[in-house]
Formats: structure tokens, C-alpha cells, sequence
């Protein structure tokens, strides 16, 4: 049987963000009170270890400690002097010629999967992601105003045959997505 602390761990480790706490405290079946010993409890037990607890009043997250920032900054550094790669430029492209993708459009485009790709461009500002409204499951990734800048143009629309390559994308995800739903029907 696990411990809460550990119970919270897990569930800030596979949270990834800030998780409320009401619902940290829901999950583990605690009270607001003893949600909060057992973060403290959790926040000694993390001491020395390279990662701490953060908190507010209302939410906790599971981040890198101070102490191990200049290791970490070394990490960052290392990813961002490296050239984006064919892949992330693949992966950019996709978003910039859609205006906008979710990742399952991205790698049905491309034909792999690109989880690092979406991340190197993510980290590095490129693009950003949001809620997508026709399915709040997913994440749409649009450029940022610094990939617009870095590309030298004001808009998506200004890219190169920005309008034919688009239609030429929509038409095939179109496509896909009736396939998709003609098999699902079967």
C-alpha cells in the first residue's frame, strides 16, 4: 500500500503542472488539513533530492529545486544551441501552413510521431498550445509572435503559397478524418 506522501507524488509527478489542491485532496480521499501535512511531510522528504514542492493557496506543484538550477540551466542551454533539426522545421511548418494543429494532425502530416519535436519547438518559444474548442482533449499548437518574428513575416498568410498549401493540408486531414469515420461506422 502507498503512503500518501508518495500517493502525492505520483500525482504531482504525473500532473506535470500546478494541480489544484481540492482535487489532490478529492484523489487521495483527504481533508483540506491533513492535505496539508501531508505536503509538508512530502516537502521534507524531498530535501537534498534536486526537486521541491511549490505551493499557493490553492494549488501545489512538483518543480526543480533551487539548488539544482545550475545543472538544470546547463540542460536548457545545451537543447537551445542545437539547430532545430529537419524534424522540429517539418513540425513547423505543419503548424504554420494550418494555422494551427493538434498533434495527431501534426504526425499524420509528417508520418511519426512528434512529441520532441513539439517539445524543442515549445521550449524554445515557437509555438504555444491551447485548448481546442471543437475538443477540449486536445491541444492545438499555434505559432508564437517570436517564431512570426524570427521567420520575418507579420502573419501565417504572408508564408510562401500560404493559401494553396493550406487547402492542400485541410483537404488531406479532411480526408483522413472521413476514413477514419467511414471505418469506425463498419
Amino acid at each position: 500500500m502507498i503512503t500518501p506522501p508518495a500517493a502525492l507524488h505520483a500525482l504531482l509527478f504525473a500532473e506535470g503542472g500546478p494541480a489544484p489542491k481540492k482535487q489532490l485532496a478529492k484523489l487521495l480521499g483527504l481533508k483540506d488539513e491533513e492535505l496539508a501535512l501531508v505536503l509538508a511531510s512530502l516537502t521534507d522528504s524531498l530535501k537534498g533530492s534536486g526537486v521541491t514542492i511549490v505551493e499557493t493557496e490553492t494549488e501545489a506543484e512538483l518543480r526543480t529545486a533551487p539548488e539544482a538550477s545550475d545543472i538544470v540551466k546547463k540542460l536548457r542551454e545545451n537543447e537551445l544551441a542545437r539547430d532545430l533539426g529537419k524534424g522540429s522545421l517539418e513540425t513547423l511548418a505543419v503548424i504554420a501552413y494550418q494555422s494551427g494543429a493538434s498533434r495527431s494532425e501534426v504526425d499524420w502530416v509528417r508520418g511519426v510521431n512528434s512529441s520532441a519535436s513539439l517539445r524543442t519547438l515549445l521550449m524554445r518559444g515557437l509555438v504555444v498550445g491551447h485548448e481546442d474548442p471543437s475538443d477540449k482533449r486536445r491541444i492545438r499548437y499555434r505559432l508564437t509572435t517570436e517564431a512570426l518574428a524570427h521567420l520575418g513575416i507579420a502573419n501565417a498568410a504572408d508564408l510562401p503559397r500560404a493559401a494553396e498549401l493550406a487547402a492542400t493540408t485541410r483537404a488531406a486531414i479532411e480526408e483522413k478524418e472521413a476514413a477514419s469515420a467511414d471505418s469506425a461506422a463498419e
